[in-house]
């Protein structure tokens, strides 16, 4: 329930977001209202993939134009406990099956190490909620929407729209009170250099071309 250095639930804009969106129903309609609110309101991109330690704080996620998983992981949490709701951040590693050829070209393998959701405790039990994929990119890509309803499992398809196979859950590495990040920072620079260094340039590209 605490506020801490990455999940900062104390922080006047977790605050104010939990307040806008919890609604006064009990822990349960809370939960998946926030759900619900961060899933649509922060566009996933994975283009936004990097290890700068201020875009993993919830309060820096909720003002983003978009983010990746684990960054959105962490604001559902922070949100979560803004309305008094228990909660953690779970990571597993996932194989996609349905990767783009460039960002699969970038990667040595096809495994999406430390995937990230939030666990929340509701009703006397741990439920896993995932707010990476946004309503909008999931029409765009043909991609099953992750429903939450409070009371089981919210964890990515299998399979998508058209039966081609998805989303694989190779296994699960932990749940943690605060974002682990020295460890997530360190598995992801041995795992993916290239695509950190690339991924890096292009931003870098963009910002020179704003100026």
């Amino acid at each position: 329930m605490r506020s801490t250095r990455f999940i900062d639930a104390d922080s006047r804009t977790v605050e104010d977001f939990a307040a806008a969106h919890a609604g006064s129903g009990d822990a349960r309609s809370k939960a998946v209202n926030l759900y619900y609110a961060l899933r649509d309101s922060i566009p996933y991109d994975m283009r936004t993939f990097g290890l700068d330690e201020h875009q993993f704080i919830a309060s820096n996620v909720l003002t983003v134009r978009s983010a990746f998983c684990v960054p959105k992981a962490i604001a559902l949490a922070a949100a979560a406990r803004a309305a008094g709701i228990p909660a953690k951040l779970g990571f597993a590693n996932v194989r996609n099956h349905l990767t783009s050829p460039r960002l699969a070209a970038l990667m040595d393998d096809d495994i999406f190490r430390w995937h990230a959701y939030t666990s929340l405790f509701l009703d006397g039990t741990w439920v896993k909620a995932t707010p990476a994929f946004d309503i909008k990119l999931c029409e765009r890509h043909g991609v099953l929407p992750l429903e939450f309803d409070g009371r089981t499992d919210s964890i990515f398809h299998p399979y998508d729209r058209d039966g081609r196979q998805h989303m694989e859950y190779v296994d699960f590495i932990g749940e943690f009170a605060d974002m682990p990040f020295d460890d997530f920072a360190s598995e992801m620079r041995a795992a993916y250099p290239r695509l950190l260094k690339v991924l890096d340039e292009d931003r870098a590209r963009a910002a020179r071309s704003k100026n």
